[in-house]
């Protein structure tokens, strides 16, 4: 199993039946390819879709149906659509019970950065600011590392917050640790990596509970 379908298939398990989930651009949107095509869930997009389901096969897109990643969806029966001031409206009265998001950098204290590193290009903020200030429970998906192998996982974030305090659970190509008033507690290893070698590649002090390791035998 790859770095990535480890964690999507690990983020997978977070999903409740009956629960409305918003899948933050890039890796989180692909967490839906691995839930059941019979699951009882209704993916929220925040440019109007209650109710997206997978991307849609060539033959079947439909050039007027697109999330908010501009991919062309499906959508479950019983979905709906409604415009930008409705689908905001539902994250800042707190309706969604789920957001999976990607990072740049997320603390031990929960805090969050994912839309702007100093000096490059950003289309801004967007919706990203108000799914973390206001979704029910934060779950950070992200490799543990950048491309220079350094660690994304900081006792503090040092790029610019999309907000603070926001993050319940990380789940990365590592482990899944979560944002407690102590710190960081590792809950499961997810591949074959000892404790002193986790910590090694992490910025953030980690507490072990011993968690479980999920060799996937990579």
């Amino acid at each position: 199993m790859s770095a990535t379908d480890r964690i999507l298939n690990r983020a997978a398990q977070e999903v409740v039946a009956g629960s409305i989930v918003n899948l933050g651009i890039g890796l989180p949107t692909q967490v839906i390819h691995f839930l059941p095509d019979d699951f009882d869930v209704q993916i929220h997009s925040e440019n109007g879709i209650l109710g997206a389901w997978k991307q849609a096969q060539p033959e079947a897109m439909d050039p007027f149906l697109i999330d908010s990643a501009g991919a062309y969806v499906t959508t479950r029966p019983g979905s709906s659509f409604f415009d930008s001031a409705v689908s905001f409206a539902m994250i800042r009265r707190a309706r969604l019970d789920l957001t999976m998001i990607g990072a740049f950098e997320v603390d031990a204290s929960g805090n969050l950065a994912n839309w702007k590193i100093p000096g490059k290009f950003s289309p801004g903020i967007g919706g990203a600011m108000e799914l973390a200030q206001k979704t029910r429970r934060i779950v950070v998906l992200t490799t543990h590392t950048d491309k220079k192998g350094r660690s994304k996982i900081l006792e503090t974030c040092r790029l610019p917050l999309t907000a603070k305090r926001c993050v319940n659970r990380i789940i990365s190509d590592l482990a899944v640790m979560d944002v407690t008033p102590d710190g960081l507690v590792v809950r499961e290893i997810l591949t074959d990596i000892s404790d002193a070698e986790l910590q090694e590649l992490t910025e953030a002090k980690l507490t072990f509970t011993g968690a479980e390791a999920a060799n996937d035998g990579q």
